[in-house]
């Protein structure tokens, strides 16, 4: 079960999410849905950093998000897209609707018994669920220094949720696709998208600043960003595509 204090930080968060955070590469999007779709169903949604590349590659597309803050940020982005305040436990969608159900960066704050039966019922015979994260790139020594000051457990593998590469609950076995790509970054906007992660958005005042004093330190001591307003940052997008069983 997720920490519920880590999970519950995300609630209030919004337009600094969405102005901060990464987006995802368009080869992911195409691991999950190779071919044009009916209806998908995006899951923790957020404020639509996914679901923006669902648009074109669905007749219909549905976002469902805890966060009102979040889902504000959505609706203003992506007018189209039908929002909806819900968890993945309690999934507001009618049985057997849905051709493909999506989650970004959030399976791992599931109940993951509860949501894979929500997702399994919401979903057609024989649909697709994709669970996506983006990473540190292991090759890259100063993201991977400030990804421990975040998440201190990491290994170097610096994987989101072991537990997904098993088979999920009414789902086959998943192929497994890994997409690197990088982006160009600016100090300040580094710094920033760290204090939108929920270690940080749940920690004390004096905590979090003893964590972006870390993060500091570890950008001026690198040869690769030391001195630098801007530099790339290399990721990695691990996608998970299932088939419900």
């Amino acid at each position: 079960m997720a920490d519920q204090t880590l999970a519950k930080s995300f609630l209030n968060a919004g337009e600094d999410y969405d102005r901060f955070r990464p987006g995802f590469p368009e080869p992911a999007a195409d691991a999950v849905l190779p071919a044009h779709m009916s209806t998908v169903l995006d899951l923790g949604a957020g404020t639509g950093k996914f679901t923006a590349l669902l648009v074109p590659r669905a007749d219909r597309v549905v976002a469902v998000e805890p966060s009102e803050q979040m889902l504000a940020v959505l609706r203003a982005k992506l007018p189209d897209v039908e929002a909806h305040v819900g968890a993945a436990e309690s999934i507001p969608a009618s049985d057997s609707s849905v051709d493909v159900v999506t989650v970004a960066q959030a399976f791992h704050w599931f109940d993951r018994e509860v949501a894979c039966a929500e997702i399994r019922r919401v979903l057609v015979p024989g649909g697709t669920l994709g669970l996506l994260w983006n990473h540190s790139d292991p090759a890259c020594a100063w993201d991977r220094a400030c990804t421990r000051v975040a998440h201190p457990g990491l290994t170097d593998g610096l994987k989101a949720d072991d537990s997904v590469t098993a088979t999920l609950p009414g789902f086959d076995e998943p192929r497994f696709v890994q997409v690197p790509w990088q982006e160009r970054i600016t100090r300040a906007d580094y710094i920033s998208r760290w204090l939108t992660v929920s270690s940080f958005l749940a920690a004390s005042d004096d905590d979090r600043a003893n964590m972006v004093a870390e993060l500091e330190r570890i950008i001026d001591d690198d040869p690769e960003t030391a001195g630098r307003d801007a530099f790339d940052l290399p990721q990695i997008t691990d996608v998970y595509v299932y088939r419900a069983s």
